[in-house]
């Protein structure tokens, strides 16, 4: 039986499944920043260390979300919450939804975090971004695993929902 809570990766990647250069998003698509924050305000965000880091420090931690950071060596700010773990952090969240805001829960990087969680992914939403841009962190494909279920053009590629083959 599958629990009430709804396991969600966003992402925005290119044509060469670029997702990151040097830390940071290889485009400023506000489209996708507006389509982030709506999609997540309300709900949980999963994210490594890094990520958060990668944040303007005037969204740290991302209002009106709960953050869940992964760490083993992070000092949190008041309102954030640790785990060593991104696979036991899931686990436990399965386990206890009730335990969050809402029944959806969104892992939003970076690509280690997505490597270690793509088992869990119920959905993804996926922001395809036109051409190849420089990169050095790529996403992982997982295309033999998920269908796509809708896509929305925006002026710099797509908007698209992936459901998992479960």
């Amino acid at each position: 039986m599958n629990s009430p809570l709804k396991i969600c990766a966003i992402v925005a990647m290119d044509e060469a499944r670029v997702i990151g250069l040097n830390g940071k998003l290889p485009w400023h698509l506000p489209e996708d920043m507006k389509r982030f924050s709506k999609l997540t305000t309300g709900h949980t965000v999963l994210m490594g260390r890094k990520t958060y880091e990668s944040l303007p420090p005037k969204f740290r931690p991302l209002p009106a979300r709960k953050n869940i950071i992964v760490s083993r060596s992070f000092n949190a700010p008041e309102g954030v919450e640790v785990w060593n773990s991104p696979v036991e952090c899931l686990q436990h969240y399965r386990a206890h939804p009730e335990k969050l805001p809402s029944d959806r829960l969104w892992v939003i990087g970076g690509a280690q975090i997505y490597q270690e969680t793509e088992q869990f992914w119920d959905e993804i939403d996926l922001t395809f971004v036109k051409g190849k841009h420089e990169g050095d962190t790529f996403f992982d494909s997982f295309e033999r695993d998920f269908s796509l279920v809708t896509e929305e053009p925006f002026s710099a590629g797509s908007f698209r929902i992936y459901k998992r083959n479960w």
